[in-house]
């Protein structure tokens, strides 16, 4: 199911994709990754995300740099958002936007399927509930 046809039907929604290292980076212990991972995953199964995971194997890529969101709008032209350690620009000229939307569109290529991803993630959350309660 496409986005756009996501949003004619009124859900929200919001197709990010996160490079391994978030999802391995333990914040909170093992049982607060364990419940953040399946809730994300749930999210996913019941189609309210849209969520790829990039592979340690795909090596480094330009998005490492810092968060990009890419923003589309029925009665405005695209923006991009990109933020860093100490900085942050919301990009209206239309080239740029253009060319971020390329990278990105990169980054997906090198990403897991969407079901792939998710198979990560609840493998993930599994093991992070199994180092709660060994």
């Amino acid at each position: 199911m496409c986005p756009q046809h996501l949003l004619r039907r009124g859900r929200p929604v919001l197709w990010a994709v996160l490079d391994e290292a978030a999802l391995r980076r333990e914040v909170g212990g093992p049982a607060v990754m364990a419940e953040a991972l399946r809730h994300v995953a749930g999210l996913a199964r019941r189609n309210r995300i849209i969520l790829q995971v990039v592979p340690f194997s795909s090596g480094a890529h330009t998005t490492m740099q810092g968060a990009l969101k890419l923003m589309e709008f029925e009665d405005a032209p695209p923006l991009a958002y990109m933020e860093g350690l100490s900085t942050a620009r919301l990009e209206d000229d239309p080239a740029t936007v253009t060319r971020l939307r390329f990278l990105y569109d990169l980054l997906v290529a090198t990403a897991l399927s969407q079901e792939k991803s998710l198979v990560l993630i609840e493998a993930l959350a599994e093991d992070y509930a199994h180092e709660e309660h060994p």
